[in-house]
């Protein structure tokens, strides 16, 4: 049995990758064992029903923050029913995530959870996907997900009419071959889309930005899963790796913050995960020259400083420990205006 840990502020979180148990360690040392819910929820793991989810890896859903823990109990309740649901917000944010969880958690789990992606598909392709042949089913989504789940991604990417016609299939189920459960995601802001043309359940998932209390329980999860993968000895973060997660916007919201996680361990290689070795992590496997990698780190290093000074120079330079004329070179060598941060 293998043990990661992570730290977050003055607590430990312990991953035991052969029984999926979770426990929490305070500054002392001194280690508990919760219930189950409670130490799910200590945790910022959280299930439906109040189960205890650690037993199941993929229908684990941290939600430390007070709108990822709502999303957690509109799934859990919606589970138990055969509702269409509409899981809408912004790329990257959890949908596909939470969906899958609603499938595991539903009566339907023990039949095929099949997913579709929209992206990129002309209408021809769409309807084709969907509904093979067009009579049966057969050879379609529908069809492979009888007596289960089909996950439609990017359903506001379909076109009107087979938006439509899905609506219609819905609508009609108890009449139709397709006798599967219908789950889809779509972007917040699909202006074009008439949610309403879907019957069925509506889950709003918030952006990373907005829930920053789910940041640092994220970023755990992700090191004790990658730490396992890669096979190295990551204790956890350092004070201003924890700061700068925290104050990182996030615009990829939690799937950039995972990729980020897994670039850095590579960087980092052992010991505490630094802020630096965020900085220089990057989305997707390719690596930057020196030179590259250093001025992103530059121009990111005076962001976030002129962030949390609220673009005070002066105040930026003695916390970078530089003399502020250096300090105002580094500045306009990377480009940033002071000014953005200001007021």
């Amino acid at each position: 049995m293998t043990e990661q840990h992570s730290q977050i502020g003055s607590q430990r979180v312990s991953v035991s990758e052969g029984a999926n148990a979770l426990t929490t360690a305070g500054a002392g040392g001194v280690e508990t064992t919760a219930s189950d819910l409670e130490r799910d929820r200590a945790t910022g793991y959280v299930g439906a029903a109040g189960q205890a989810i650690g037993r199941r890896r993929n229908d684990r859903i941290v939600a430390a923050s007070a709108p990822m823990q709502s999303v957690v109990d509109q799934a859990s309740a919606i589970a138990r029913s055969t509702d269409a649901v509409l899981l809408i917000g912004p790329s990257g944010s959890g949908r596909k995530h939470v969906a899958r969880a609603i499938h595991q958690w539903s009566a339907r789990a023990a039949g095929p959870l099949v997913e579709l992606s929209i992206l990129g598909l002309a209408e021809a392709d769409q309807l084709r996907e969907l509904y093979g042949d067009g009579t049966t089913g057969s050879g379609g989504a529908f069809g492979r997900a009888e007596g289960g789940t089909l996950l439609i991604e990017a359903a506001d990417q379909l076109s009107p009419a087979t938006f439509a016609r899905l609506g219609k299939t819905i609508r009609e189920a108890a009449a139709t071959p397709f006798r599967a459960r219908v789950l889809a995601t779509l972007s917040t802001g699909a202006g074009a889309v008439d949610f309403s043309a879907i019957p069925g359940q509506r889950i709003q998932i918030a952006g990373l930005s907005d829930r920053s209390e789910d940041i640092l329980p994220l970023a755990a999860h992700f090191l004790a899963e990658f730490g396992a993968a890669e096979s190295v000895e990551i204790v956890g973060f350092s004070l201003d790796a924890r700061r700068w997660l925290v104050e990182e916007p996030w615009s990829g919201n939690v799937r950039e913050l995972r990729e980020r996680i897994r670039q850095a361990i590579r960087l980092a290689g052992q010991g505490a995960i630094s802020a630096e070795a965020l900085m220089l992590s990057t989305e997707g496997d390719d690596v930057a020259s020196f030179k590259d990698a250093k001025r992103a780190f530059e121009t990111r290093y005076v962001e976030g400083l002129l962030r949390r000074c609220s673009g005070n120079i002066s105040r930026a330079a003695r916390m970078a420990k530089k003399d502020r004329k250096d300090f105002y070179d580094v500045i306009r060598r990377t480009g940033v205006d002071p000014g953005h941060f200001r007021g």
